[in-house]
C-alpha cells in the first residue's frame, strides 16, 4: 500500500528505512527522549525492525518527504480484526518537525485507515504534557476517552531533573519511580467523516 500526498508518501516500512533512522536528530528535551531512535548497529536495527513488523497485529509505514528522505514512521498496533480497531503510533525525526509533515501524514492516512482498511475505531495514547501532539490529534477529531498514569519511559532520570520539576503537575512520584499522566484518545469512523471536511479546510489555511 502506497499513499501519496502533496509532499509526503506513506509506504510499508522497510529495513532500509530503519537503517536510515540512525542519522535522525535527537529531541533536546528529556521529556521526549523516549522518541529518539537509540540504535546504531545493523544487528540491533534488524532486531527492532523484526519486533515492529513481523506480526499480523502490527503494521508500520515509513513517511518520506518530497525529496525521498524518511522523515518519520507511523504504525497501527494491537490490531483487533473482529472489532476493526487498533492503536496509532507516530514518530518523526526531530530534524523535520515543524514542517507540517505530521499533519499531512494524518490527513492522507486516516481516510485510508477507515475506508480502504475498513477499520471502525482508532485509539492512541499521548502524555498529558505533550500539548502540541494533543492539539494535533484534536484537530483531526480524536477525543479523550480515558485518563491514567503510566511509568515514565525514560530510564535513569532523577525526579529532581529541572525539566521534570518544571512540569511536575503532569507527574506522580512514588518512591524512586516516576509516572506521568496519559490520555487515551479515540477516533471513530463516524466522527472522522463528520470532521473530514472541516479538517481539510483548516489544513489548507
Amino acid at each position: 500500500m502506497i499513499i501519496k500526498g502533496k509532499r509526503v508518501t506513506i509506504s510499508p516500512l522497510s529495513m532500509e528505512d530503519a537503517k536510515s533512522m540512525r542519522s535522525w536528530g535527537t529531541h533536546e528535551t528529556v521529556l521526549l527522549e523516549d522518541y529518539n531512535f537509540p540504535y546504531e548497529e545493523d544487528r540491533e536495527i534488524k532486531k527492532w525492525f523484526m519486533y515492529k513488523t513481523f506480526t499480523i497485529w502490527n503494521k508500520y509505514f515509513g513517511v518520506h518527504n518530497e525529496e525521498g528522505v524518511l522523515v518519520g514512521y507511523l504504525g497501527i498496533k494491537k490490531k483487533d480484526f473482529l472489532r476493526r480497531r487498533s492503536f496509532l503510533g507516530i514518530v518523526f525525526d526531530p530534524n523535520h518537525v515543524d514542517n507540517g509533515y505530521g499533519t499531512e501524514s494524518l490527513e492522507i492516512f486516516l481516510p485510508c485507515y477507515f475506508n480502504e482498511m475498513k477499520m471502525k475505531t482508532l485509539y492512541l495514547e499521548v502524555a498529558e504534557f505533550n500539548k502540541r501532539a494533543i492539539h494535533l490529534y484534536e484537530k483531526f477529531g480524536f477525543v479523550p476517552c480515558e485518563y491514567y498514569t503510566d511509568l515514565f519511559p525514560v530510564e535513569g532520570i532523577n525526579r529532581d531533573h529541572p525539566e521534570i520539576m518544571a512540569s511536575k503537575s503532569y507527574f506522580v512520584f512514588k518512591g524512586e519511580k516516576i509516572y506521568n499522566y496519559i490520555y487515551k484518545m479515540k477516533l471513530t469512523k463516524k466522527r472522522f467523516r463528520e470532521m473530514e471536511g472541516q479538517v481539510k479546510g483548516m489544513i489548507r489555511q
